[in-house]
């Protein structure tokens, strides 16, 4: 068992930074003997950004109706697929808003598509919202909704939609999005069919640090139950062109993005795999993380739109993960979506 509710509460309040990074740096190695950090190549598509959530810190998606929307057709996936293959990607993370017109049939058939033309590729697809949009459209429970889009394709589920699992937060801050409870559902569902998820949390959006704590105990509650979680990814709510950006009188530092990373490595010993990030904390930040618990730098993200749209311009490719990985004190080693590391290079 990792640490209790109250220490992580009291880390989270602790002035002490390098202490808490180092217990969490010896958890790291204590579950990646060795001085490998890993790194992914895929691409994020995004099928729609329709949406009838109106989440407060999003500015990726627009109402339904608006001329700013979008439905990719086929062809344009394809050609973004072409694009991810060229650069030796091994699959592509598949998103969008919550479109009330696109049932179970539309994702079985765009799933089954790309399976056909491209069957080595892994989709990692669909966060908890949206998987429960499905089932409510088309009229289906939750278990027959993932079975579905098994069938047709859907190799695993992004752990995107949990911000903070928490409802004080999420009735204020994406009032119409699933529930804590809801989105777990999903996550426990999917685990059940054998299908492997990620989980997530987007913190600095105006919660507490107990509300933080209560997210991991969540996450942690169910991975005890069912071992399903590969990773778990921790980002910064990022502001810009949102509306929730205009009530937070604070953001998050990067020494709060350090502490949190770290207390949710102590937190979460049950995760084999927790990411630091580059793409909203930045580089040096980044190469840091991988001191206070982190293990993983995501992907290059060939091409990303949600978190964009908040104003975060950065971009990275292999050869700039490799060196920020090597320069960090560690060997550079490519994976692919479930974190199996046959790839060495």
């Amino acid at each position: 068992m990792g640490i209790s509710q109250t220490q992580a509460l009291d880390m989270l309040r602790s002035d002490d930074l390098l202490g808490i990074g180092r217990e969490a740096d010896a958890v790291r190695r204590r579950l990646h003997p060795g001085d490998v950090v890993t790194y992914q190549i895929d691409r994020n598509i995004n099928y729609t950004n329709f949406c009838t959530e109106y989440c407060s810190f999003c500015a990726f998606y627009r109402p339904m109706g608006s001329p700013e929307g979008y439905i990719q057709p086929l062809d344009s996936i394809f050609q973004k697929i072409d694009e991810t293959l060229a650069l030796s990607g091994t699959g592509v993370l598949m998103q969008g808003g919550l479109h009330p017109g696109l049932k179970i049939d539309y994702y079985e058939d765009l799933l089954s598509s790309i399976k056909r033309r491209y069957p080595q590729l892994h989709l990692h697809c669909f966060s908890a919202p949206e998987v429960l949009n499905i089932a409510e459209v088309s009229g289906l429970s939750l278990r027959d909704t993932i079975a579905r889009l098994m069938d047709a394709g859907l190799d695993s589920i992004p752990g995107g939609g949990a911000e903070i699992l928490d409802d004080e937060v999420r009735q204020r801050i994406a009032r119409l999005k699933c529930t804590t409870d809801e989105w777990l559902a999903v996550h426990r569902t999917a685990h059940g069919l054998g299908l492997r998820t990620t989980a997530t949390m987007m913190f600095g959006c105006g919660e507490t640090l107990a509300h933080r704590v209560n997210h991991f105990a969540r996450v942690r509650q169910l991975q005890e139950e069912t071992g399903g979680f590969t990773a778990f990814i921790p980002w910064v709510f990022q502001r810009a062109n949102t509306s929730l950006g205009n009530f937070i009188k604070e953001e998050a530092t990067a020494i709060d993005y350090l502490k949190t990373l770290a207390v949710s490595r102590l937190y979460l010993d049950n995760i084999l795999n927790v990411q630091a990030s580059w793409l909203t904390p930045g580089f040096k930040i980044c190469q840091i993380a991988l001191r206070f618990g982190g293990n993983d730098v995501g992907s290059i993200l060939i091409e990303e739109n949600v978190v964009r749209a908040a104003g975060v311009t950065r971009t990275s490719n292999e050869e700039q993960l490799r060196h920020l990985i090597r320069n960090a004190g560690f060997r550079p080693v490519k994976r692919d979506t479930l974190y199996r590391t046959y790839f060495l290079n």
